[in-house]
């Protein structure tokens, strides 16, 4: 496949067999929540997705080179990453299944897309814009902070570009899970399936993530906790089998 040159602002990452993915050295690069957002979402080689807030393209071209849908769409605010994401699309060898919208979430529609999506995913920035540490770089302080939107616009989006029955997949903090719960309430989607992630077995859990749908009855299903870390005979900290996994198969065992 070929490979682009990165520019003096970016740099060449390796994801994994399939991906290579050029990111913005200024701006947040992918990491955990992204691998076990794309875990998380279950295989539906029909569906169409649609990756909200999607940067650089990782979750999609994940979703992509793991075969779990037939069509992503992404979606992205700002341009320069719009385009960085196309440009890693077309690199990957996946332009006749991804593509990239340069929209805002707030106001997307239906209208907007080749469908009613199947399947919407979803890292929104984790914290409010008066909260934590304020980043130099305006596109780390897009991707940590509400600036273009919050955990309720992305659920409100997610509803409004369901079909009925339509699946919306999250990650988020764990301590703001009343803040989640609400914004899914409000939008008229239902979780049904949840998991807490934690570093390690002592560590508190850090994220969550939820698999909500469009038209559903009440019943959440919880999954055990995953624990991504443990120490060897060594003492040092490497994956659990069950992380271990997921990396290796993008598929969320439970």
């Amino acid at each position: 496949m070929p490979v682009f040159s990165p520019r003096e602002d970016e740099r060449l990452d390796t994801v994994n067999e399939n991906i290579a993915l050029l990111q913005k050295k200024k701006g947040l690069t992918f990491g955990t929540d992204a691998f076990l957002l794309s875990a998380f979402c279950r295989p539906d080689r029909r569906a169409t997705a649609v990756d909200l807030g999607c940067g650089t393209g990782v979750v999609s071209l994940l979703l992509a080179a793991r075969n779990k849908c037939g069509r992503v769409v992404g979606v992205e605010i700002q341009n320069e990453f719009a385009e960085l994401a196309r440009k890693n699309i077309e690199n990957c060898g996946f332009s006749d299944t991804v593509s990239v919208l340069s929209a805002d979430l707030r106001t997307l529609t239906v209208s907007d897309l080749p469908r009613a999506a199947d399947i919407v995913l979803a890292n929104p920035p984790y914290m409010k814009t008066d909260c934590g540490y304020a980043s130099p770089f305006a596109a780390k302080q897009i991707a940590r902070h509400e600036v273009f939107g919050g955990v309720s616009d992305f659920a409100a989006a997610a509803s409004r570009i369901l079909r009925y029955g339509g699946k919306f997949y999250c990650v988020y903090l764990a301590s703001r899970l009343d803040d989640l719960f609400s914004a899914l309430a409000a939008a008229k989607l239902t979780p049904k399936r949840l998991v807490l992630v934690q570093d390690t077995k002592e560590s508190a859990p850090s994220i969550v993530l939820v698999e909500a749908r469009s038209g559903a009855a009440g019943g959440v299903r919880v999954l055990p906790t995953l624990v991504l870390r443990e120490k060897d005979e060594n003492g040092a900290l490497i994956l659990t089998e069950r992380a271990a996994a997921i990396y290796r198969t993008g598929i969320f065992a439970e």
